[in-house]
């Protein structure tokens, strides 16, 4: 099972995780949100109580999705480059 180290969620209704292993993914939580479980997160203020939980993440309207789930179909998100 994969961990969590850090995560920041988006305007977007995106959340950028960063696992363990160094890897930052995207993971786009629109879809969800016409399932009852994940209808509460159209609310942008509601969506931004994400917190991480280690090996999920949590909102406070009890929806959490599990860390293999986010890195699985999370698209990889690749580091700005910095010019010199």
């Amino acid at each position: 099972m994969r961990r969590i180290n850090w995560i920041h969620t988006n305007d977007d209704w995106t959340l950028d995780v960063s696992f363990a292993d160094g890897e930052v993914r995207r993971y786009d939580v629109r879809p969800l949100l016409q399932s009852e479980a994940f209808k509460d997160l159209e609310d942008v203020a509601i969506f931004k109580t994400a917190r991480n939980g280690g090996y999920f993440v949590a909102w406070d309207n009890d929806a959490d999705l599990s860390a293999d789930t986010l890195y699985l179909e999370g698209i990889p998100v690749t580091p700005a480059i910095e010019s010199s």
